[in-house]
């Protein structure tokens, strides 16, 4: 039994498969097995997996699940202690999955650790070195097209980006998994958030680093389909983890967070796809699916609420 269960979702990704399975072959531990869970492909990505990285176990699934539903089978799937996701379109350093195991040992209220995150194309740039979340409602990749020299400090952040980071297998258990109601986009920060409410931490552990060439399965930065589903997958994911009391501190800030994306939006031409994804946000809002609140968990409440301003005040002065 491997320690580590690097778990790979994967849907026509044929293209980029061959990089990415290299790269975990020049890893400097072998304490891992690699599960590819594929999402219907209609391309040649389980032939040519199992025809050329017959190492690698692949789940195939009849349909797209979405990047939460692929992970959930993987992990589920998995024989490791700690789950290890990482997107197909990617290159991992030789030192990429030890690095992260490493990291996560080190944090014993760790819930995720997530890797440096560089540009594919362009190595002198970051990607992303930690996902943030502020109190205008906006996700962001902190650090996303600075200098690649920067964030070399390891330390705390809101959420881990799922598309390189590792996982505590008991801790994703316990917390119900990767919500499938996303399907895409910000289910990561969503179960991070869930994570935060119940003690845990998110680390971001620059040592472990990834080259990633970004929407390598949904396509360009501004779609209709992406669009749609993060404006849709923020409404719910604000209405399942936050009070009611933190709504109402929260609304002027959400209020014009929402506002100003729907303009910005609408100059693009998606402003109706962004409403839409909001109407949307609050019809699959179910009672059933929200957080219960814990009055031994106010404190991980407030301090929530701080960095939800914080990040804010990051985020407007850039």
């Amino acid at each position: 039994m491997k320690d580590i269960s690097v778990i790979i979702p994967n849907y026509n990704g044929l293209r980029f498969l061959d990089t990415v399975f290299k790269s975990l072959r020049r890893q400097t531990t072998d304490r891992f097995e690699t599960i590819l869970v594929d999402n219907g492909s209609t391309d040649e990505s389980v032939l040519f997996t199992s025809a050329n990285y017959p190492e690698v176990r692949i789940i195939r699934l009849p349909d797209n699940r979405g990047f939460a539903g692929a992970v959930n089978e993987g992990i589920k799937a998995s024989s490791g202690k700690y789950c290890l996701l990482l997107n197909n379109d990617t290159e991992a350093e030789p030192g990429f999955v030890e690095e992260l195991y490493n990291a996560i040992r080190r944090h014993k209220k760790a819930f995720s650790c997530q890797a440096k995150m560089i540009g594919f194309d362009d190595r002198s740039r970051l990607d992303d070195a930690g996902n943030y979340y502020c109190a205008l409602g906006w996700a962001f990749a902190r650090g996303k097209g600075k200098d690649v020299s920067l964030y070399n400090k390891e330390e705390r952040i809101f959420s881990a980006c799922a598309g390189a980071a590792i996982y505590k297998k008991s801790l994703l258990l316990k917390l119900g998994l990767f919500d499938e109601e996303h399907f895409a986009y910000l289910e990561d920060l969503d179960i991070g958030y869930r994570a935060r409410l119940k003690g845990y931490e998110n680390w971001f552990a620059p040592r472990a680093v990834v080259y990633h060439v970004g929407s390598g399965t949904s396509g360009s930065r501004y779609n209709q389909f992406k669009i749609r589903y993060s404006s849709r997958n923020n409404i719910y994911m604000i209405n399942k983890n936050m009070p009611l009391p933190q709504k109402i501190i929260n609304f002027p800030f959400l209020a014009l967070g929402f506002g100003t994306k729907l303009v910005f939006f609408l100059m693009k031409g998606y402003g109706r796809e962004y409403a839409a994804g909001i109407v949307n946000g609050f019809r699959i809002s179910k009672p059933e699916k929200k957080v219960r609140f814990e009055r031994k968990f106010l404190r991980c409440y407030i301090d929530i609420q701080k960095e939800l301003w914080i990040n804010m005040l990051r985020r407007t002065q850039g």
